[in-house]
């Protein structure tokens, strides 16, 4: 029997559109200040840092939209980029480099089919399976290595995380390459579309025969192997993994999703519109650190930008 999938509702179009405009002239509004204001804002070498450190947050979002899509969430990515960055680097002293950086991510697809085979098979729900799994990942990750860890081959950095094509780091590159690549699947394959009705009917959509669970574990493995891509390109950038990084990154790539258009409970969201979410989020990151605003303001300021955002694209009840 085909899938045949129930079409996706279209009421919360306009106020969607109504909130991007929003969030759009918010951001504006910020580069426009921070360009009058700040010399180093509009030079290269600050375009470069930009571009290098939206990498992380960017693959992590762009694995969390597949989930959000479906209905569900995903707090344990910050974990899986954690532990696959010490696999990269750890296990450089044992394997090739690119040998280490499968088995990262193969652990990151391990993660991610686990929470969905716990979401799917027996119905719990998403924030309390990745939950567990963020802390017993977590531990995981101190038991393998409770120091940091340094790549032992120079490539891995060299050919990765400090490679340029011309300005453009090699990494931004990459995620340049992922976004509509997620676009790609996500509106033009039966599974990406199926992401998508899951999050506005789960039942309508098993009684039209899809395969509910298959397509619930393969959003769950893509953020895993998006978490554990993320957690490799940022040791190879820094040169270094250590077990403490991670915490609260989870957030960040939710803010990240929600404010590109995301709603939380399924049912919305695009590539493109994260890739939004995720410079106006650098782009705010940036402006406070160029002012020296204080760490805890920054946090506040997330928070606010947060709730904002899930307001403005809540569903109707």
């Amino acid at each position: 029997m085909s899938e045949a999938l129930p079409a996706p509702r279209t009421r919360p179009v306009r106020r969607l559109r109504r909130a991007d405009v929003l969030f759009t002239l918010a951001v504006l509004g910020l580069v426009v200040f921070a360009a009058v204001a700040s010399d180093a804002f509009l030079t290269q070498r600050n375009a470069a840092n930009i571009s290098r450190q939206i990498v992380t947050n960017g693959f992590l979002s762009l694995g969390m939209l597949m989930v959000i899509r479906t209905g569900g969430i995903d707090l344990s990515v910050g974990s899986v980029l954690a532990f696959a960055g010490l696999l990269a680097t750890g296990l450089q002293a044992q394997m090739h480099f690119s040998a280490a950086i499968a088995v990262a991510i193969a652990m990151g697809a391990a993660v991610g089919w686990l929470n969905g085979w716990l979401v799917a098979r027996f119905d719990l729900q998403p924030f309390i399976a990745t939950l567990a799994t963020m802390g017993s990942l977590r531990g995981l990750t101190y038991v393998y290595a409770d120091t940091p860890r340094y790549p032992a081959d120079d490539l891995f950095r060299s050919l990765i995380g400090g490679a340029f094509l011309g300005p453009v780091p090699v990494t931004f590159l990459v995620f340049a390459l992922a976004v509509p690549a997620v676009w790609f699947y996500l509106n033009h394959t039966v599974s990406g579309r199926a992401a998508f009705a899951l999050g506005v009917n789960k039942e309508a959509v098993r009684l039209a025969g899809v395969d509910v669970g298959k397509h619930l574990i393969f959003a769950y493995v893509a953020c895993g192997v998006f978490a554990a891509i993320a957690g490799v390109l940022l040791a190879s950038r820094l040169g270094i993994a250590q077990p403490s990084v991670g915490v609260g990154y989870e957030l960040d790539a939710i803010a990240a999703v929600v404010i590109g258009g995301g709603i939380l409970g399924g049912g919305g969201g695009t590539a493109f519109g994260v890739l939004g979410g995720v410079l106006a989020l650098a782009v705010v990151d940036n402006v406070l650190n160029l002012f020296n605003v204080d760490s805890y303001y920054q946090q506040l300021l997330k928070g606010l930008i947060i709730l904002a955002a899930v307001l403005a694209r809540r569903k109707k009840a």
